[in-house]
């Protein structure tokens, strides 16, 4: 990926959005502003590389509410961006934004205005494509919960089905672990450090297999915050067929918090929940709200991994 094969729209979004290395003066525009931006270039009949014409900046500005100095100063950062992208794909590091072809059409028809305006990759990106069992959990899930995940993740390899999970400590790790220990194939949505996670040995190995995905909506740098970890828990989801909830407590956390979530929208991916005496109130109580119990033959079979 060199700045050569952006497109014209991916620039422009990369511009409104990125975080470069060293360029904390201009604040990017947050998920939130950038979708009130795309409706105005939609209604405008205007798409994000015309932004790049100077001309048209006020004319959006004025449309979408936003500030036309905050906007002239992001898409003035023309050689903060090349440097960034150089840095990037020097570290095997690719980016998509939401008007290219290969960005995943899972996330434009399941999260809708929520889709993250740029996603971040190491690995082949033809695994965001391919559907899956997204398994999710606790960071301190006690062994019982441990030795279960192992072997799902094991499980989805012996079929073929990719993992999809957070690939934080705990129940994500896990799964993907269990994955990719038997031949299986893994892709991991982060919510920090994309460059740190890749480079790690387990990882770089099942990389260069094209076995691992890594992907994230923030920088490759960036720190861990509450909020993009919330933020990321959707797209775990929106890039599953089915998914597994191992352990999770009952209106606290992440896990809850993303499984609620997901639950609760109009059409939601088809939820599974571990069971037995030794699972949290967390998992039976997402029952009352849609879930569905998990079994080693009902829960396999009705979630597609045979």
């Amino acid at each position: 990926m060199s700045e050569h094969f952006l497109t014209d729209d991916t620039k422009a979004t990369l511009l409104l959005c990125g975080v470069f290395s060293g360029d904390r003066s201009i604040k990017a525009l947050s998920q939130a502003k950038y979708h009130t931006l795309a409706r105005c270039l939609a209604r405008e009949h205007m798409r994000p590389s015309d932004l790049l014409d100077t001309n048209n900046v006020a004319q959006v500005a004025r449309g979408s509410g936003l500030d036309t100095e905050h906007l002239q100063a992001l898409l003035s950062r023309g050689a903060q961006l090349g440097f960034a992208v150089e840095e990037w794909e020097r570290n095997g590091i690719w980016l998509l934004s939401r008007s290219d072809e290969d960005y995943p059409q899972r996330y434009k028809q399941h999260l809708k205005d929520q889709a993250p305006p740029l996603l971040y990759g190491i690995g082949d990106r033809s695994l965001m494509h391919r559907g899956g069992l997204a398994v999710v959990g606790s960071r301190n899930v006690d062994a019982d919960g441990e030795a279960f995940t192992h072997n799902v993740g094991r499980l989805c390899a012996s079929q073929q089905v990719p993992v999809i999970s957070g690939g934080a400590r705990g129940v994500d790790q896990t799964a993907m672990q269990g994955a990719l220990s038997a031949g299986g194939v893994s892709v991991g949505v982060l919510a920090e450090n994309l460059l740190k996670k890749s480079l790690e040995k387990s990882s770089r190995s099942a990389i260069a297999e094209k076995r691992l995905l890594l992907i994230s909506h923030c920088h490759p740098t960036a720190r861990f915050t509450v909020g993009t970890a919330m933020a990321r828990n959707k797209l775990i989801y929106a890039l599953a067929d089915h998914a597994l909830v191992v352990s999770c407590e009952h209106k606290k956390g992440g896990t809850w918090a993303g499984a609620e979530e997901e639950l609760r929208r109009p059409l939601p991916v088809p939820v599974f929940v571990r069971q037995g005496n030794d699972a949290p109130q967390g998992n039976n109580e997402l029952l009352a709200l849609g879930a569905q119990a998990w079994s080693e033959e009902g829960g396999v079979r009705e979630s597609g991994v045979r």
